[in-house]
């Protein structure tokens, strides 16, 4: 009976060893981008590794478009990372603890006493999201260059948000500010401490401070949206974003940065405890998510229609880094359609059809829409199946229907018709205006 039991413990061993060592399927994963690009819902660059190798790198699409111009994305292009940035600043923070440069109990006004609640808020607090330091709403010249003296003045400006340590709100501007205070507890620039600190220790390759903004000349990917063909989109300069977002690189060296995080190579256990430890499901410059219920840490970032996704499962030594510089498709649901294919799990990849709307419904969208208050007008025409929207002295852009009623116009804005009504509402992420048709 023993020798039964025995063997059939052994047999399932045996079974479960055969099916979790399942080969990647790489060719579905390669299924899966060719279909973003086919459909035009993305553009971008992935890295799978495992334990420090790498078992799957793919780039699909263009790293710039223009009329004579189609450069192809490659795995020596480089995107902004955007908010993954924080987990380079957090970790450079946390060597500076480390060296007793620094202290998570230090009082902001140690460094910039012009901050409303300096003498309340600590350095854990910014890295927790728990400061109440508010965002600066972007004044119409969001875009353009600042200095160092000019973003803490507009941070400065801003009423708190809250008590110091009483709640959780994400705040780029605390990390804006973290940025700042590496460069004074370190002696150093951002720039020169992230090669001194990460880019040497780990041999990153392709990973920096962006300066300026976007640049072709250095194998930066330009970003992009989908309005009946590829447009590029605007990005803020990089000194904006500074230690909140501010960092270029490839998926290859992101995985070989998280996998030298986890393997101690930058911080010791304590510090990456305190980063893993979720306050309201935030940790120090870390993030935890869960695929195919197994829990994973990391970042995630997103400028204007770029983004970028770091994951890694410790159990596994498994990381992943995808960067697109054409969001348009949900990332999330990329990544998680990735684990599924890595997990062997039951995916179909989408088909991205569009839904088709009776033309007699379409005519009841058509016209032209106005607002109280807002500088233009909206044109609402249709040729054949499809719907388009214009402004008055713009080109008609098409829309894609998602419901009878609701259409998209590129990454984050929908359009709904409210027929009984005469009415269009144009959502952003931002807000949402309501417009009237003409009689």
């Amino acid at each position: 009976m023993k020798i039964k039991l025995l063997l059939g413990i052994i047999l399932s061993l045996a079974i479960f060893s055969s099916a979790s060592a399942q080969p990647l399927d790489k060719a579905k994963l390669d299924q899966l981008f060719d279909r973003l690009l086919e459909k035009n819902k993305g553009m971008g660059s992935i890295t799978i590794a495992k334990d420090g190798k790498v078992l799957y790198t793919r780039s699909f699409g263009y790293g710039q478009i223009t009329e004579t111009i189609k450069a192809p994305l490659t795995d020596q292009t480089k995107y902004r990372i955007s908010s993954i940035t924080k987990m380079y600043t957090a970790v450079m923070i946390f060597q500076l603890i480390e060296e007793d440069k620094l202290k998570l109990s230090d009082r902001l006004d140690k460094f910039f006493p012009q901050i409303p609640n300096a003498t309340k808020i600590t350095i854990d607090q910014i890295l927790s999201h728990r400061s109440g330091i508010p965002n600066v709403v972007p004044d119409g010249s969001g875009m353009q260059p600042r200095t160092e003296e000019e973003r803490i003045a507009e941070i400065a400006r801003l009423q708190p948000d809250f008590e110091p340590g009483s709640r959780h709100l994400y705040s780029n501007s605390g990390y804006v500010l973290l940025g700042y205070i590496v460069e004074k507890a370190g002696g150093q620039s951002y720039q020169q401490a992230l090669k001194d600190r990460i880019v040497s220790k780990l041999g990153l390759q392709n990973t920096y401070m962006g300066t300026g903004n976007t640049n072709v000349a250095r194998n930066e990917s330009l970003s992009y949206r989908y309005v009946g063909g590829w447009r590029e989109a605007r990005e803020p300069d990089f000194s904006i974003v500074a230690g909140a977002g501010a960092i270029v690189s490839t998926p290859t060296d992101m995985v070989k940065f998280i996998q030298g995080l986890f393997d101690l190579k930058l911080i010791s256990q304590n510090s990456l405890d305190q980063m893993k430890t979720m306050i309201d499901g935030e940790g120090m410059g870390m993030e935890p998510f869960t695929f195919a219920g197994k829990n994973l840490y990391g970042h995630t970032g997103g400028s204007s229609t770029s983004g970028a996704w770091l994951a890694y499962y410790p159990e596994e030594k498994l990381a992943m880094a995808y960067t697109t510089n054409a969001k348009i498709y949900p990332v999330k649901d990329i990544v998680n359609g990735v684990f599924d294919i890595y997990w062997n799990r039951p995916f179909e990849i989408p088909s991205f059809d569009v839904l088709k709307i009776n033309p007699e419904i379409l005519d009841q969208y058509t016209g032209v829409y106005t607002a109280s208050g807002a500088p233009v007008k909206w044109i609402v025409t249709r040729k054949d199946s499809t719907l388009f929207i214009q402004q008055e002295s713009g080109s008609a852009i098409p829309v894609e229907p998602i419901d009878e009623n609701k259409f998209t116009i590129t990454t984050g804005v929908m359009l709904e018709f409210d027929t009984a009504k005469k009415q269009m509402t144009i959502k952003r992420p931002q807000g949402e205006r309501v417009f009237t048709k003409e009689n």
